[in-house]
């Protein structure tokens, strides 16, 4: 019978954040890079793994109300972990058109840039030998793009570089540093 809960508690959960996700999708995704269906998002495993911390929180909370303080303490924390996952890969996104591309991020105000506006590029080797393209915008701020882990990152570096040259009237096959098959699509940042 305990099983049976679990399983109907579980169900309930994944329905009301597919619930959740849909409202909203349809609340505060309504700008025009939005709309166009073209993005850079989070890996769907943040949303997954969150919500497994989340429901396992749950449990621990629910375990510790009857006097097992380091349940109830464990099952906050992992319950506060799983809810930042999962807002984490709700609202990070870079979503983009033919002419801009809009940034979103957890806790920041949405940004549109012209792609004209990358100034270029930095690149970084993490662990498990993913790519972390850095782009610098004209503004100072920066955007992070992990090619193993982002669904989308390809696509849209292919087209930023493409909308790039076009903005800057600028031919593709003068730019002698785009090499995408070692990650470069811009000219490298200097440093300071």
């Amino acid at each position: 019978m305990q099983y049976v809960v679990l399983i109907v508690i579980v169900a309930a959960v994944f329905g009301v954040c597919y619930l959740f996700d849909k409202g909203f999708v349809a609340m505060f995704r309504n700008k025009v890079q939005h709309r166009s269906g073209l993005a850079v998002r989070a890996n769907k495993r943040y949303a997954t793994i969150g919500l497994v911390l989340t429901v396992i929180g749950l449990a621990g909370i629910f375990s510790g109300l009857d006097g097992q303080l380091l349940m109830l303490i464990g099952g906050i924390l992992l319950l506060a972990v799983g809810c930042w996952l999962i807002l984490y890969y709700l609202f990070f996104g870079i979503f983009y058109d033919g002419d801009t591309m809009l940034l979103t991020a957890l806790g920041r105000k949405d940004r549109t840039y012209a792609f004209r506006q990358i100034q270029g590029q930095k690149l970084y080797l993490i662990q498990g030998g993913s790519v972390v393209v850095e782009l610098h915008l004209e503004d100072g701020k920066t955007v992070n793009i992990q090619t193993g882990t982002m669904e989308g990152a390809y696509p849209f570096l292919d087209h930023a570089f493409s909308a790039w040259c076009r903005q800057r009237e600028l031919e593709p096959e003068d730019c002698d540093f785009h090499d995408p098959s070692n990650s470069l699509w811009f000219p490298a940042v200097e440093e300071v």
